[in-house]
Order: structure tokens, then C-alpha cells, then sequence
């Protein structure tokens, strides 16, 4: 007897940097520039607090590494919440702006969100990024991908690791959260999907994610097809 076919996911939830963009890179680099400005040496030590991480969570780690901000003048009170604003808007400005000269798309993106159109199955952007910067990436890289809607950081109240945005991204699908399949790149967007109860396939970038019951692996979206898609629902 021919087994019948797997069931579709009832929306694919796509993180950006790292995943359909490449952008990680671009990231990095911002975290590096503004780090070296308060005097720290980027390294491979900060990458858990810097890739795939929030704007607030890189620039909390910035100061806390560096306990201080180098632009203040010299004797000013130390004022740890002005500095986190200062540092954080310095990361999205100098982000925005290399994203917005242009970032590639990962190999493979194009084809699978062009099946995905293909065959009917909703698809939307889940990000950790700013709003600014999603708007430019999707007016550029993306521009002609027709995502039913695209979450940032500033549309939740907690973005990744918390579960947060694939919830509400599961919500506006009227979609139960089992039922939706999020691609992601990083140990904390994987846990952000992880915790919101979403199957997860894992397509790595510049840190590597431990493997978890609902987590399915691959190497590039190349691989991903909506086959692949399907049978990440069906993981134990």
C-alpha cells in the first residue's frame, strides 16, 4: 500500500540574518567596530552574547565587558542605562547601514521561498532584528518575497531566546504552534522556536546548535525542500 503523503506545515516561520540573509557577518562586524570603540577586543569568547543575539542583549553585553561607555567625557557619572541606549542605537544605526548597502541572500533561500509560493504554504518572517532593518532587508534582498507578515524585535515584548515571537507569529496564522515549522541558524533563535512549541529545522551559520528532540538538521537551505518541511513535523 503507497503511504499517504506527509501533511504540509500549516506555515513556515523564517528567521532572517543568517538564515535567508546573510547578514551574520555584516553583524558581527558592527559588534566588532562599536566594541572596539569602548575598548574591547571582539573574540570568539563574545560570539554566544553577539551572534544571533538582540540589539539590548549585545549592547548589555558590550558594557558589561568594557564597564563603560569610551564616549562619555572624562569624570561624567556612570550611567549604565544611558549607556545601554547609547550603545544600542550605534549597533542598529552602523547595522542598518551595512545592510542596507546590500547583503546577500544564503544559498537556496530563493528557490525555497519560491516553492513555497509555489504550492500554496503561508510563510512569514520571525527576527530578532530592529524593525528598521528588517524593513530594509526586505525592501532589498527580499524585495518580490510575498511573506504574509514579518515580526521584529520591537513587535513583541521579549524577542529570542523567548518564545515570544514564534507564538505570536503562530497566533496570527490561527495556527497551532506544533503545526509550524521555523528555520533557523542560531542556538537562540532554535530555542526561541524550541520553547514556543514549534518543529525546528536548523540550518547553522557561524555558531553551532545542539541537537534537541524537535530539532532537524541541515547543512543549506539547498537541502530544504517541502518534503524536508514535512517531515520535520513528524520527529517524535
Amino acid at each position: 500500500m503507497k503511504a499517504a503523503p506527509a501533511a504540509l506545515p500549516s506555515a513556515v516561520l523564517f528567521d532572517m540574518d543568517g538564515t535567508l540573509v546573510d547578514t551574520e557577518v555584516l553583524w558581527w562586524e558592527t559588534a566588532r567596530e562599536v566594541a572596539a570603540g569602548l575598548g574591547h577586543r571582539l573574540s570568539d569568547a563574545d560570539a554566544p552574547e553577539v551572534v544571533g543575539r538582540a540589539v539590548a542583549d549585545t549592547a548589555a553585553h558590550l558594557i558589561e565587558v568594557t564597564g563603560g561607555d569610551a564616549s562619555e567625557p572624562p569624570g561624567a557619572p556612570a550611567d549604565r542605562a544611558a549607556a545601554l541606549a547609547r550603545t544600542a542605537a550605534e549597533l542598529t544605526d552602523s547595522f542598518f547601514r551595512k545592510v542596507d548597502a546590500g547583503a546577500p541572500l544564503r544559498p537556496g533561500a530563493a528557490a525555497l521561498l519560491a516553492s513555497l509560493e509555489g504550492a500554496g504554504v503561508p510563510f512569514a518572517l520571525v527576527s530578532a532584528s530592529p524593525r528598521s532593518v528588517v524593513d530594509a532587508v526586505v525592501a532589498g534582498s527580499l524585495a518580490g518575497v510575498d511573506f504574509a507578515f514579518t515580526l521584529s524585535a520591537d513587535d513583541t515584548v521579549r524577542t529570542k531566546p523567548h518564545p515570544d515571537p514564534y507564538r505570536a507569529a503562530a497566533e496570527r496564522f490561527a495556527a497551532d504552534p506544533a503545526a509550524c515549522v521555523a528555520v533557523e541558524d542560531s542556538p537562540d533563535g532554535t530555542a526561541s522556536a524550541d520553547a514556543a512549541g514549534c518543529a525546528v529545522l536548523v540550518v547553522p551559520s557561524l555558531l553551532p546548535v545542539a541537537p534537541g528532540r524537535a530539532r532537524t538538521f541541515a547543512r543549506s537551505l539547498e537541502e530544504v525542500d517541502l518534503g524536508v518541511l514535512s517531515d520535520c513535523l513528524r520527529r517524535p
